[in-house]
């Protein structure tokens, strides 16, 4: 991989990593929600306006808005809201390979190979550590609640595999159209209505306003776009190992922006997660080396 491309990388996932950071301080403004819904929107517009509605079903659009936008980030941004610290979401929200796993089991019946059988155990037994270690700042309900997010993005991703060759960008875009009327709808009847909806958006200040671009233009338009043109540029196998990544600038950012502790048992759950991912992405790589010198 050129340097340029490999710095491209490094910046993709560094602006997802740090992205925890962007919606903990954010969500001081807009309640989870609602800041959720204005990412999408502006994740939609204007570019709609400008890109051609990809050539997949919309069944499938809606299901992967739906999962991403609601499914996701919205809950994601419920649970940072008080419930998880945001370095440890951006190592929990990593077991969505496990679940893409489990979809690509259940609907092209492929088969759990004993290796990922291992790497699931590892990376659970980092999930078992931080709940043992459950607080104030990081509550069992926080847990539950970014698995799930886990568990959306392998839907997600499930459903953007079934939308077969695709502009990644254009699919993105049209897809958020799905995650804003619910966003908006769950926001009106949880978040205190159309009045404190719209003192939120009067009065947060223009550092919040940055944040809402930053989801929606940094992280959504960016991140996901460039790593497309990745992935088309690349084999998988060269460019899937970088959101390996992402805890680490989420965790890093968190420590030095927020003052998020990092005790031995964090860094051991982590340890454990990224072992566990590490697993399941090299092992058959490895293995097909170790028979070429043994």
């Amino acid at each position: 991989m050129p340097a340029s491309h490999l710095l491209l990388a490094l910046a993709i996932v560094a602006v997802w990593g740090t992205n925890f950071v962007v919606i903990k301080l954010s969500l001081a403004s807009f309640p989870p929600f609602l800041f959720a819904a204005l990412r999408y929107t502006f994740a939609f517009l204007p570019l709609a306006c400008f890109l051609p509605r990809p050539k997949t079903s919309w069944v499938n659009l809606c299901i992967y808005g739906l999962a991403v936008g609601v499914g996701q980030f919205g809950v994601l941004y419920y649970a940072i809201d008080g419930r998880i610290s945001p370095g440890l979401a951006s190592l929990v929200i990593q077991t969505q390979v496990f679940f893409t796993i489990g979809f690509a089991m259940f609907f092209a019946k492929e088969g759990l190979k004993r290796y990922q059988a291992v790497a699931v155990l590892v990376a659970m037994t980092g999930l078992g550590i931080i709940a043992l270690h459950t607080d104030a700042t990081t509550t069992f309900l926080g847990l539950a609640l970014v698995v799930f997010t886990g568990f959306s993005w392998g839907v997600a991703n499930t459903a953007s595999r079934r939308a077969g060759a695709v502009n990644m960008l254009s699919y993105v875009v049209w897809a958020s159209a799905f995650a804003i009327p619910p966003l908006f709808a769950i926001s009106f009847l949880f978040e205190g209505g159309w009045s404190h909806m719209s003192h939120s958006i009067g009065s947060a200040p223009m550092g919040a306003w940055a944040g809402v671009l930053w989801q929606s233009w940094g992280n959504t338009i960016f991140g996901y776009s460039a790593w497309a043109w990745l992935l088309s540029k690349h084999p998988a196998a060269v460019v899937a190992p970088a959101p390996l990544l992402v805890p680490i600038f989420g965790m890093g950012a968190s420590a030095f922006f927020l003052g998020e502790s990092l005790p031995i048992w964090k860094i051991m759950a982590a340890g454990l997660v990224i072992a566990g991912l590490v697993v399941n992405l090299f092992w058959p790589s490895l293995r097909e080396r170790a028979r070429q010198y043994f």
